[in-house]
């Protein structure tokens, strides 16, 4: 996924399954990433991994 850096990624359902595997995933890429959750405190685990 080359030319990611600086472009905006939305990924619902960020806490848990595919959207937290592709939102770990991303972070590296240098891409912005706009995550939705209904879980706050899955969200706030998902930051201090990234």
């Amino acid at each position: 996924m080359d030319g990611l850096t600086g472009k905006v990624i939305i990924i619902t359902g960020a806490s848990e399954g595919i959207g937290r595997a592709l939102a770990l995933y991303m972070t590296p890429l240098g891409c912005k990433l706009v995550l939705s959750v209904r879980n706050e405190s899955r969200l706030l685990s998902l930051a201090v991994i990234g």
